[in-house]
């Protein structure tokens, strides 16, 4: 066979061979960055979480020192705002336990 043929028939395969391993180092550097994003994105969302349990027991809290307070003559807004912020705790929690079955099957 002649080597110029060889030569011009390997030429473009090389070239697109390279083509095809640029392209795909470009996509795995993409995902890397991406699954950094999810990872900081999950992060958030848990220390979210935190906060707003932090501030449903805090709530909680005072409220019931309030109700405790004998001069304070907490009115329905205090027992309604309470038992407002257990239900919302309890749903929480309800759907936090759900998710995570979900995600164990």
């Amino acid at each position: 066979m002649d080597p110029t043929i060889i030569l011009a028939m390997g030429i473009p395969s090389a070239i697109t061979a390279f083509c095809f391993w640029w392209i795909e180092r470009k996509i795995e550097r993409r995902q890397a960055e991406q699954d950094k994003k999810d990872d900081a994105r999950k992060q958030n969302e848990i220390i979210v979480l935190k906060g707003v349990n932090a501030a449903i027991a805090l709530g909680e809290a005072t409220a019931r020192a309030v109700q405790r307070i004998p001069d304070a003559h907490c009115n329905g807004d205090m027992h309604q705002a309470l038992e407002y912020a257990e239900k919302i705790k309890h749903e929480q929690k309800d759907f936090l336990t759900e998710q995570g079955v979900e995600a164990i099957y």
